[in-house]
């Protein structure tokens, strides 16, 4: 059985995306297996009203953004993530309704099938700018994959996975996770995009 590493992530998050890229780069370096144990976290959570919809602004100023997006570029030379999208990508986009999709996904399918649905999110969104928040482009997604369209249709419309997604924001902040992207191994955790030999040493202890 694979090791498992747990990641706190919304699909909006640059960071996130970044993060995966060198949680890839690290699970490349190793012998053994390591599966991503995936948990949801809503970036969005004080934009919403009580119908789940984003209605209030961010509360951010514009040196906020700035800063994240000179973090974001940084990031994204370190790494080598040419192909990420220059713009930033995910203000817009609500993943409310892809959070759902992949936590139907992850429950219904194989950890590689939930695996390629994952990935193709966020490249879909950072490096081809589609919008997720949109569920004709997440039912596109998910046949590019080889997952039923119809299905994650249903999926995204249901409100019982909706309210378990949302019990599961609410669950990861009771846990103590701020932000995202937070990985967690064993008891300890690194949140960020941090590099892969600060991810080595949370999995190997060195």
């Amino acid at each position: 059985m694979a090791e498992t590493i747990t990641v706190f992530s919304d699909y909006v998050c640059p960071f996130c995306y970044l993060g995966r890229r060198s949680l890839a780069e690290y699970q490349a370096s190793r012998e053994e297996e390591l599966e991503i144990d995936w948990h949801p976290f809503d970036l969005r959570s004080n934009q919403r009203n009580e119908e789940g919809e984003v209605v209030r602004e961010s509360g951010h100023d514009d040196d906020y953004y700035e800063q994240a997006r000179e973090n974001v570029e940084r990031l994204r030379e370190e790494y080598g993530a040419d192909e990420m999208a220059t713009t930033f990508a995910g203000d817009d986009v609500d993943s409310l309704d892809a959070q759902v999709a992949s936590y139907h996904v992850k429950a219904a399918y194989d950890y590689e099938t939930w695996l390629d649905f994952d990935e193709a999110l966020f490249e879909a969104l950072w490096e081809d700018e589609r919008d997720i928040g949109d569920v004709d482009v997440l039912a596109a997604i998910a046949d590019e994959v080889g997952i039923d369209a119809d299905e994650v249709r249903d999926a995204v419309s249901d409100e019982t996975l909706r309210e378990e997604v949302t019990a599961s924001f609410s669950e990861a902040h009771e846990m103590g996770i701020t932000g995202v992207p937070t990985f967690a191994y064993e008891g300890y955790a690194a949140r960020g995009a941090v590099p892969p030999e600060q991810l080595r040493r949370l999995v190997e202890g060195q």
